[in-house]
């Protein structure tokens, strides 16, 4: 499964090309989708710009989403800490939440991951498990009661370095791999985004591409959106699995 992340917590400074309204994100998910992508992960944005929990902003971006998309394409959302620190306040906009995504991510490593985790589960909405590298998130996340009841877990190399981060991704995948009974996806960022999806591809695991994660192309030139990112992770992923078979 090829993932698409729209956006995450960046802005347009660093790219012109990054959505931030509803209607933005429609666009990008509906190019991302016809060049290859078959999930979708965003992350809602206030006026401001900054990630968003509220509802009515969670409600617009995932609607004008899923207005675009096909049935079979899921859409997800963040709750990253960074949007809001506080977890007790973070469950109560969870619990406010109009327009239910199919699935949130959710950092193991975040105070009041489990909390949030389970008003998710409370609601019907599906868990991506966000275990970060060079974080105690894959311990915190073997001893929660809740790692069976996760949708995928979401292996993220935060090691952006060109020439390690494919090992660093091999060590985290290892380290999640024992006894490990949901899906892995597993991809990188920045410097560390196609080393780490060339990784994924090798070993045949999930894995997602998008501006959230990386503004360059393979070959070094800049993104101009969410779909020529796509195209280009499609092209990895064809070639390993023409490998493999």
């Amino acid at each position: 499964m090829l993932q698409v992340c729209l956006n995450g917590a960046r802005s347009q400074s660093g790219s012109r090309w990054v959505p931030m309204t509803p209607g933005e994100l429609a666009a990008e998910a509906a190019r991302a989708v016809g060049a290859g992508a078959e999930d979708v992960h965003l992350h809602p944005k206030g006026p401001d710009g900054l990630d968003s929990l509220e509802p009515q902003l969670v409600g617009a971006a995932v609607s004008a989403v899923r207005a675009v998309v096909p049935e079979r394409v899921q859409v997800g959302v963040t709750t990253g800490a960074w949007a809001l620190p506080d977890p007790g306040r973070r469950v109560e906009l969870i619990r406010s939440w109009t327009v239910l995504p199919d699935h949130a991510s959710v950092n193991w490593h975040e105070d009041g991951a489990e909390a949030v985790a389970g008003v998710l589960l409370e609601r019907g909405i599906g868990i991506e498990a966000g275990i970060w590298s060079g974080t105690d998130g894959a311990r915190r996340f073997r001893a929660s009661p809740l790692a069976h009841r996760v949708r995928r877990v979401l292996a993220e190399v935060t090691d952006t370095g060109p020439g390690t981060a494919a090992a660093t991704a091999a060590t985290l995948v290892r380290e999640l791999g024992k006894g490990l009974t949901v899906a892995l996806l597993l991809h990188g960022e920045d410097g560390g985004a196609w080393p780490v999806l060339r990784a994924a591809a090798g070993l045949g695991l999930d894995t997602r591409i998008g501006l959230e994660d990386v503004l360059m192309l393979p070959d070094g030139s800049v993104a101009e959106g969410n779909a020529a990112l796509v195209q280009a992770a499609r092209k990895i992923l064809d070639h390993h699995r023409t490998r493999r078979f």
